[in-house]
C-alpha cells in the first residue's frame, strides 16, 4: 500500500525556509537543528538520548533502507525533535528487520521532512552554525512560526540530563539475554574476574552497557544525581560516566557530586562524550559549544603519528586550562580541528575521551579502550 505524502517546511531560525513532503499530515515540532554524516546506523541515531531535543539531517541520501529491527535501539523512548532526509526507503532489504522505516515513523509520530536538499542544508548548518528549526505543515504565517523559534530554549545553558536520566537504579548482568549478540567480540573472561560497575546514566546508550556485560561485568546503572554515599554504598569497582544531552557546564550538581566520587573513592573512572566533558568540568576545565559539532563516524582521533577512526556525536567540547594541566594530560586530540578528543589523570585510575568507543555500527578502533578501564580495574584491586 503507497502511503501519502502531504507537504511539509522547514523554517531556520535565521529565515531560511525548505519546502519537503511528510508522512504525517499533522506535524508541529521544534528542535535544534543538527547533522550527522554518517552512512549508516539511522535507527541508533534516532534511539540515542544524546539527540534529546535536536532535530536531526542525515547526510546520506537515503536511510530506512534496512528497516527497523528489535535490537539496535540505543534506549527505549525517542527523544529527538525529528528529522531531515532526502529520501526514504520504501522497499527496505535485510534479515533483521522486523518494520519498515515508513511504518516505523508514522505508529512512532516521528515530525519528519524529506525530499530537501540535504546537501544544501548542511552546507548552510556548517557555514552559519547550528540554529533552532522548525517543521511542519501546518499553514502559518512566517512572523508566527519565527516567534516561536525565538521563544524556544537554546542547546546551550539547558539541562536534559533530567529528562533522560534513569529515576530509579536497576541492576543488569552477565546472566541476562544480550543484546547485539551477533555483533559483539566474544571476550573471554576469567570466572574470578567478575566485577562491579556503576553507570551514571546521563543519557546512556544501551551499546555502552553491552560492551561491559560482554566483559563479564555486572552493571548497575545510577540515576544522574547519585552522589558520593551512593556509590560508597555500592561498593563497585569501577565507575562510567555515560554520554548525554544538553549542555554540560549548566550540569552544576551532576559536577558537585562526581568531585566528591572523585576526593574520595579511589576507583577506576571511565568518562565517554558527555562523561568526559563532567570529568573535565570536576577537575576545574571549561566546555564550550562548537559551530556545528561533530556528529559522525568517520571521525579521526589520536596523537604522537597514531590515530583512530571514531564514531562522535556532540556539541561542546572541553577546553583545556591551567587547572586541568595541573591534574590531567591529553590523550588524544580531534585531528580534524584539534579539539581534546581525550584525558587521562596524572596519578589516579581516571580517563575520559569524547567519542564512542561502543560504537556500533561504526569503526571499532577504540573498544581496546573498555579493555583498559577492566585492567585499570583490576590494577588498582592488586594495589589496594
Amino acid at each position: 500500500m503507497k502511503q501519502k505524502n502531504y507537504p511539509a517546511m522547514l523554517l531556520l531560525e535565521d529565515g531560511t525556509q525548505y519546502y519537503g513532503w511528510s508522512l504525517l499530515n499533522s506535524i508541529e515540532s521544534i528542535g535544534e537543528v543538527v547533522f550527522n554524516t554518517g552512512l549508516t546506523g539511522y535507527q541508533e541515531i534516532i534511539t540515542d538520548p544524546s539527540y534529546t531535543e535536536q532535530i536531526i539531517i542525515f547526510t546520506y541520501p537515503e536511510i530506512g533502507n534496512t528497516g527497523i529491527n528489535e535490537e539496535d535501539n540505543e534506549a527505549k523512548k525517542i527523544y529527538i525533535k525529528g528529522i531531515i532526509a532526502k529520501n526514504i526507503c520504501h522497499q527496505p532489504s535485510n534479515w533483521r528487520y522486523t518494520i519498515n522505516f515508513i511504518d516505523y515513523l508514522i505508529e512512532n509520530k516521528i515530525p519528519h521532512i524529506f525530499g530537501i536538499d540535504t546537501r544544501a542544508l548542511t552546507k548552510h548548518i556548517r557555514n552559519n552554525g547550528v540554529m533552532n528549526g522548525y517543521i511542519t505543515n501546518k499553514i502559518l504565517s512566517t512572523q508566527m512560526i519565527n516567534n516561536m523559534i525565538k521563544t524556544t530554549a537554546k542547546m546551550t545553558y539547558n539541562q536534559l540530563v533530567d529528562k533522560v536520566t534513569t529515576k530509579h537504579s536497576y541492576i543488569s548482568s552477565k546472566e541476562k539475554p544480550q543484546i547485539y549478540s551477533h555483533l559483539n567480540q566474544k571476550i573471554h573472561v576469567n570466572n574470578h574476574d567478575i566485577f562491579n560497575i556503576a553507570v551514571i546514566d546521563l543519557g546512556v546508550k544501551q551499546n555502552i552497557i553491552s560492551r561491559l556485560i560482554n566483559r563479564g561485568c555486572n552493571i548497575t546503572i545510577l540515576p544522574a544525581n547519585s552522589n558520593y554515599h551512593t556509590i560508597k554504598k555500592l561498593q563497585v569497582d569501577g565507575i562510567v560516566l555515560s554520554n548525554g544531552p544538553g549542555d554540560p557546564s549548566y550540569m552544576i550538581d551532576i559536577v558537585n557530586n562526581i568531585k566528591d566520587i572523585i576526593n574520595f573513592c579511589d576507583i577506576p573512572i571511565f568518562g565517554i562524550c558527555m562523561g568526559h566533558q563532567i570529568l573535565s568540568l570536576a577537575f576545574g576545565g571549561q566546555t564550550f559549544k562548537l559551530k556545528f559539532g561533530h556528529r559522525g563516524l568517520n571521525h579521526p582521533a589520536g596523537m604522537n603519528q597514531q590515530a583512530e577512526i571514531t564514531s562522535q556525536n556532540h556539541g561542546f567540547a572541553v577546553k583545556f586550562n591551567t587547572s586541568l594541566s595541573k591534574q590531567l594530560a591529553i590523550s588524544h586530540f580531534n585531528l580534524n580541528d584539534s579539539t581534546i578528543a581525550g584525558i587521562i589523570h596524572k596519578d589516579k585510575p581516571i580517563f575520559s575521551v569524547q567519542y564512542h568507543p561502543e560504537a556500533s555500527p561504526g569503526p571499532h578502533d577504540s573498544e581496546y579502550l573498555f579493555n583498559h578501564f577492566i585492567h585499570l580495574i583490576k590494577e588498582s584491586k592488586i594495589n589496594k
